[in-house]
């Protein structure tokens, strides 16, 4: 378990520097001090991302899908609570949106972070990793759970990757999740990439 362990720690430091990266471009992009944090992260069935995605009793949730294939492949996603998502949007365009229907310009922005915060992740851990990624167009949907991920195949091998993110934007707090969908051999792959980096560091 302690080599499990291990591995999951490091997968959390390359998200955290992925994340800083991310905040990096995003300051600079929105011309707003934009702090993003990792508190925790879990590796869980889809069924229970499910039920881990309710616990916040929010039905509707905003979503930037993000595909990717290589050596290994599955779809990264930055998840929001629509509320959470709307304030995230008045602190970062000082414009109003509604809770329901964000217009295109608000989806826009939103995608755009999404595009920055997930490139800029699974970009540092094939980059630390040595993986080659190629990644589709970005896309934004908003509903509850099941209209969000039905693309994503709920079976025993599936593997999902939660990251609580909190976003800080001029003393506004806003949390999101990042979600890493695996395709199933691909999380293996992963994790033995992750292996050799932990026998690396303790030598």
């Amino acid at each position: 378990m302690k080599c499990v362990a291990d591995r999951i720690d490091i997968l959390k430091e390359m998200i955290n520097v992925g994340v800083g990266r991310s905040a990096d471009v995003l300051n600079t992009m929105l011309g707003s001090h934009v702090r993003l944090r990792v508190p925790c992260l879990k590796v869980l069935s889809p069924e229970e991302l499910e039920a881990e995605l309710r616990k916040s009793g929010n039905e509707r949730l905003s979503c930037v899908n993000l595909p990717f294939k290589g050596n290994i492949s599955g779809v990264a996603e930055l998840v929001f609570p629509a509320e959470s998502a709307s304030k995230f949007i008045i602190a970062l365009t000082s414009k109003e949106t509604d809770i329901i229907d964000m217009d295109s310009i608000s989806a826009g922005t939103l995608s755009e972070v999404g595009n920055i915060v997930l490139n800029a992740v699974m970009g540092t851990i094939s980059n630390l990793l040595g993986f080659k990624l190629r990644y589709s167009v970005p896309s934004y949907t908003e509903g509850d759970y099941n209209s969000l991920l039905p693309v994503h195949p709920s079976i025993p091998d599936t593997t999902v990757v939660v990251v609580q993110t909190r976003f800080a934007v001029e003393k506004l707090e806003v949390e999101g999740s990042i979600v890493v969908f695996f395709e199933v051999g691909s999380f293996d792959k992963l994790f033995e990439a992750l292996e050799t980096t932990t026998e690396d560091k303790k030598r």
